[in-house]
């Protein structure tokens, strides 16, 4: 691996083809791996392409996996824009490193599932709302990074 050209890890792109071409088996694909796909997208895409891109290849995934759409599994929206943001910030804030998982184990607030719930409330986070479209939190604002160039203060 050339870590020190800056280039993308081989093994990031070969999992970043695995997962827009849908062919991550269910098992492997637990939080870790959405929060990779997540910094991956990031590395390479502005915050709302990557998360363009995330939204449809998580919904690519759900469906090869025959996932089904209740509002405990499938695709959420709201989570999948907040994880985004979290790791939007964290990248901002600390920069990239040479792989997906040397940020990662870095990072390793991202790699904590119920981080979400230190913004949202679980009746909101869960919510038929919220996985249809982004909700703002009701317990504390997720955190702007300085590249966001949204001003929705």
């Amino acid at each position: 691996m050339n870590h020190h050209t800056g280039q993308p890890s081989t093994d990031d792109e070969k999992f970043l083809k695995q997962f827009e071409a849908a062919a991550i088996p269910r098992e492997e694909w637990r939080h870790r791996d959405h929060i990779r796909a997540a910094y991956l997208y990031l590395r390479r895409h502005p915050l709302d392409e990557a998360t363009g891109r995330i939204r449809a290849s998580i919904q690519k995934l759900n469906a090869a996996h025959q996932t089904p759409e209740t509002l405990e599994r499938g695709y959420h929206e709201t989570i999948t824009q907040a994880w985004m943001r979290l790791v939007h910030c964290a990248l901002c804030q600390f920069g990239p490193r040479a792989t997906a998982d040397a940020f990662l184990d870095e990072q390793s607030q991202l790699l904590s599932k119920r981080a979400l719930l230190l913004f949202y409330s679980r009746d909101r986070l869960m919510s038929a709302e919220a996985k249809a479209r982004f909700v703002e939190p009701d317990l504390a604002p997720l955190p702007k990074s300085s590249l966001d160039g949204s001003s929705r203060d």
